[in-house]
């Protein structure tokens, strides 16, 4: 009998720390990583510091662990949707559109938490830093993956650089977030769509551009 009840707490324990970290991607969105604490957390879910405090222990692994939270929705935003495309140029175009989407989205409230995160962490060395530096190392990899797949298949110039595009490529999103953050432009993810397209069509040999419009 005390297996089921066992179950019981574990799901509502599940369902709880679900709740808390929906919360507290949000927060640090909009108030930065360090603006994320276990008081405000708590107050903002109606509950005790203690009872938020046994779940994470301390601030920094309720920061880590937002980011971990975090790096899912963006990889079930971002990445999951381009995986059912071909390989090569076709998926590294879904990949960006999917990126410019959830950019240009209200997934989180403050923007990207990773693209915020960088500007926070980028000069302080330790684990925050470290998730950050490594999540966003990660996607630059993709990309890179894709366009160089994309070079095999003939579907770019053989003089193409693969991690040179997908750099370029991510620039174009992290000029999206900034204008739609900072200045609220409406035509914002219209712009980047149209600069990170006419740079691929660009670097697109005549078999890539085909596979585009298709």
């Amino acid at each position: 009998m005390s297996v089921p009840a066992l179950d019981g707490r574990r799901v509502r324990g599940d369902k709880t720390r679900h709740a808390i970290l929906a919360r507290a991607v949000q927060i640090a969105s909009t108030e930065g990583l360090e603006g994320l604490s276990l008081g405000q957390l708590a107050a903002d879910l109606g509950m005790s510091k203690s009872g938020l405090f046994a779940h994470f222990g301390s601030k920094e692994e309720l920061q880590l662990t937002t980011l971990r939270a975090a790096r899912r929705i963006f990889y079930d935003a971002a990445v999951e949707p381009a995986l059912d495309v071909p390989e090569g140029i076709e998926r590294l175009w879904a990949l960006v559109r999917a990126d410019l989407d959830y950019l240009s989205g209200d997934v989180f409230d403050g923007g990207c938490l990773f693209l915020s995160s960088s500007s926070e962490y980028d000069s302080r060395p330790g684990p925050i830093r470290d998730l950050v530096a490594e999540t966003m190392a990660s996607w630059l990899d993709l990309l890179t993956e894709q366009a160089r797949v994309a070079c095999e298949r003939g579907e770019l110039a053989g003089d193409s650089d693969p991690r040179g595009l997908a750099w370029e490529l991510h620039a174009f999103g992290l000029a999206l977030n900034w204008d739609r953050q900072l200045n609220r432009s409406a035509d914002a993810r219209e712009r980047a769509q149209t600069a990170s397209r006419t740079r691929l069509l660009a670097a697109a040999t005549a078999k890539g551009r085909r596979a585009l419009r298709d």
